[in-house]
This record gives structure tokens, C-alpha cells and sequence, in this order.
């Protein structure tokens, strides 16, 4: 039944894709009034509201869709109804790599990518998820927010694609169902469920486990029927979508980082009159902030309460893993000639 609805869901996204693309293109030959001060004060006056569609992978209860919905009421408000947004979540449009697809194509105004199916765009976002690159978010904001961060998405205009704002998705923990994992070697012949992007799949095959893709919305199902023996994700998704249910040991080990982010077709973008952008860019880097802060203030009361639901959480002793995750690092260098001086700039940045 899921996957019907899903059908008809993408269906309806498809066939009325054009007809928005051509409300846009007409849309970008209409004279534009100079606009100072305020944008939402200078909002200009169109006869068809401009429709986003953003879908992204996550529950209507996770963080991330609770501040699109902010996202969507203050886009709207300041535009006075001129920029209407429309929110598909779980997947309901299909997988992460299928959305992207829909995006670069135009047949979906935007989603919420996270940087593992980003980099198959701009592939300097890879470096993000190098293992144990970051161990705390300021380090890793530092690098967002800066020179590194603005640069590592350039390319994806290469792919008429253009990112809007930085969210979150967070450091990234260990879940299975099998034993506490303490060292690399616990990891050995446990098939976890992995994003759907190569990095992750390379960090874990070379902790000896055996990694896999599954669609997000379909991996609580996938474990419960043992089709899994544990995954990774931050802890925001693992308290979100109620792993502790069916998975008995969380690994505090922040392995990885990885955020998602608002990415918008290219095409679509430049169709909307400039004033209308800064209102959407303002309100995508407001929210997206306020996200990012959630989910950092919100983090140890999840974690408390996914003990008291009766996951055992173990801090395990991180040497080990950085070691085991040095082959990842010479891959990496030698796949690309700008890798490892990229390594070293983010390195001096976080100090």
C-alpha cells in the first residue's frame, strides 16, 4: 500500500512539474521593481504564487520537519503568499538519491539532501564524512561556516543544483541489536544498514562489518525483521524514528558528520524574482540555525531518555576505530589530487 501511495505521490509531483516550471519561466521575464530595505517589505505583487516543493527522508516528529514547518510559515508570511511551500516527508517522493535526481531534472523544486548524496554532486562535500575528522559541532561549524564550507559547494552548479542553507543532521552513532561495540573488531560480520553513499560504506567495511543500503524510511521494518543487525545515525534520527525498540545498544563513538541541506534546482532558483530569494535564504539560514541549535541542546535528553527505554549506551575508546579508519584516509587522497590539502585546511581551521 505504502509503495502505491508513494507511486501516485511522485506521479503528481511529476505532471504538475510543468506546469510550474513554465509559471517559472514566465515568471523570469517579468520587470522587477528595484528592491531596498526589508525584502518582505518590498515583496512584489504576481498574479501565481511561485510553488516549492521540498520532500526530504525523515518523520513528520523529527527535528528537521519541525523547523521546515517554521520554514514554510515565515516564507509565506514575508512573502505575503507569493512563495508557497509544500513539505513531503519520509520518502513519500522516494529515496534520497531518487529526490536528488527529481531536482537536478526540475521535476522537484527542492529537498533536503544530506551531504552523502550531495557529494555525488560536489564532491569536495565528501570530506565531511571522513571518519573522525570532527569531534565536536564547533569544530565542524567552523568549517560550514566559513571559506571551506562556501567552496565545497560550488560544483553542484555543474548539476543545475544550488544549495540555499547548512541544516543539520549530526554526529553520527552506532546502533545493533547484537552486542555492545567497543572496539572495530565487535563490528566484525554484523551487517549494518548504511546510506546510500560510498564513504560510509567504506568506513565499515574497513571495521571488518558488512555494510548495506536501505531506504531510510524502510530500515525500522528492515531491522525488525533482523534483515539488519544494527545501523548508524545521529542521535536526533535514532530517537525520532524509535530504534530503541528494535535495537538493544547504542555506541557513543561520533564517528562521522554529516548534515543535510536545503538544495534547490538551479533552474527554478534563478526563475524567482531576487527579492523573493533573499526573503527564502533568510528564513532557510534562520531556520536552519535554530535547527542546528535543537539538535545539539536536545541531544543529551534523548540520549537519557533512550537508556530509560532500555538501550545499554557504552562511550567506547575512539583510538582504536581512528586507527582502523586510516586506510579510508589514503583511499580518499588518492581518488582525488585536492584531498589531502583539503584534510590539512580543515585541520588549521578547527586547530
Amino acid at each position: 500500500m505504502k509503495r502505491i501511495i508513494t507511486l501516485i505521490l511522485a506521479l503528481t509531483v511529476l505532471l504538475s512539474s510543468a506546469i510550474c516550471v513554465g509559471s517559472v519561466s514566465a515568471k523570469e521575464n517579468e520587470s522587477e521593481s528595484e528592491v531596498s530595505g526589508e525584502a518582505a517589505e518590498n515583496a512584489e505583487s504576481t498574479d501565481e504564487p511561485y510553488l516549492i516543493r521540498i520532500g526530504h527522508s525523515d518523520t513528520e516528529t523529527n527535528l528537521i520537519h519541525v523547523y521546515l514547518e517554521k520554514f514554510k510559515e515565515d516564507v509565506e508570511e514575508l512573502t505575503d503568499g507569493q512563495v508557497i511551500i509544500e513539505l513531503y516527508p519520509s520518502e513519500i517522493l522516494g529515496s534520497n538519491r531518487e529526490m536528488a535526481k527529481m531536482v537536478e531534472m526540475g521535476n522537484l523544486e527542492g529537498m533536503m539532501m544530506p551531504s552523502g548524496q550531495e557529494s555525488a554532486y560536489a564532491p569536495k562535500m565528501t570530506a565531511l564524512s571522513l571518519p573522525f575528522l570532527f569531534s565536536d559541532y564547533e569544530q565542524v561549524y567552523k568549517v560550514l561556516d566559513g571559506e571551506i564550507g562556501a567552496d565545497m559547494t560550488a560544483d553542484l552548479a555543474d548539476s543545475n543544483l544550488v544549495q540555499i542553507a547548512w541544516w543539520e543532521n549530526g554526529l553520527r552513532q552506532i546502533t545493533n541489536s547484537v552486542r555492545p561495540i567497543e572496539t572495530p573488531a565487535d563490528l566484525e560480520g554484523l551487517k549494518i544498514r548504511t546510506p546510500d553513499d560510498q564513504m560510509t560504506e567504506a568506513v565499515f567495511k574497513a571495521y571488518g562489518a558488512s555494510p548495506s543500503f536501505a531506504a531510510f524510511s524502510e530500515l525500522y521494518g528492515a531491522l525488525e525483521e533482523k534483515e539488519f543487525d544494527g545501523q548508524e545515525n545521529p542521535i536526533a534520527n535514532i530517537y525520532a524514528n524509535n530504534f530503541q525498540d528494535v535495537q538493544s545498544y547504542l555506541s557513543m563513538v561520533n564517528y562521522q558528520y554529516q548534515p543535510k541541506n536545503m538544495v534547490f534546482n538551479l533552474d527554478v532558483w534563478n526563475g524567482i524574482p531576487e527579492n523573493l530569494q533573499k526573503i527564502i535564504t533568510e528564513c532557510a539560514s534562520y531556520c536552519g540555525m535554530q535547527h542546528r541549535h535543537a539538535v545539539t541542546a536536545n541531544e543529551a535528553e534523548m540520549i537519557a531518555e533512550l537508556e530509560a527505554a532500555g538501550m545499554q549506551i557504552s562511550y567506547p575508546d575512539t583510538a582504536p576505530f581512528v586507527e582502523a579508519s586510516q586506510s579510508v584516509y589514503d583511499d580518499f587522497y588518492a581518488q582525488y589530487d585536492w584531498a589531502e590539502q583539503l584534510v590539512s585546511d580543515i585541520r588549521d581551521t578547527i586547530g
